[in-house]
């Protein structure tokens, strides 16, 4: 594995664009809430380390990283931001609906970058086990959180 021993959250704050004036939308799933709330968290805190107004940072929840795509639209139209981070898990499970769910968000979550103006970052974990996911949301591979919210602010400033 590629990210084997490695934390890949560690960004150079001085190097980044100036984020002070953005508006961050996160779409969070309820599903995994574990996961997904540790997840959020990382984004959270990666966009207030870089100095992002905690009233410019706006949070939807969604039943499953399913409606994840929905939810990201329905956030476009209600409000002006510059960016959106989609946050989800999903763990493999004994059936098909592994992957069914994993192909669905991402070309959701594609579509509607496509359709609007708005960038949207896919954080959706998409792993085998539940300690996978744990390792990514704040183990021993940082927080896939952060590291999209980073995104977030590259895109915006596109």
């Amino acid at each position: 594995m590629a990210t084997a021993g490695k934390n890949l959250s560690f960004y150079d704050k001085e190097n980044l664009p100036d984020a002070r004036n953005l508006r961050i939308g996160l779409v969070v799933s309820e599903w995994n809430y574990e996961i997904t709330e540790a997840l959020y968290e990382g984004a959270l805190s990666a966009l207030l380390d870089c100095e992002i107004n905690q009233d410019n940072i706006l949070r939807y929840n969604v039943p499953g990283s399913f409606e994840l795509p929905f939810g990201c639209k329905k956030m476009i139209s209600e409000n002006e931001l510059d960016a959106i981070v989609a946050i989800g898990s999903v763990i493999q499970g004994e059936t098909k609906h592994f992957d069914f769910v994993c192909n669905a968000t991402a070309q959701g979550i594609m579509d509607v970058n496509l359709q609007s103006d708005t960038p949207v970052i896919f954080c959706v974990l998409t792993d085998n086990t539940w300690q996978q996911a744990k390792d990514r949301s704040g183990g021993k591979h940082g927080n896939k959180g952060a590291e999209a919210a980073i995104a977030a602010i590259k895109m915006a400033t596109l």
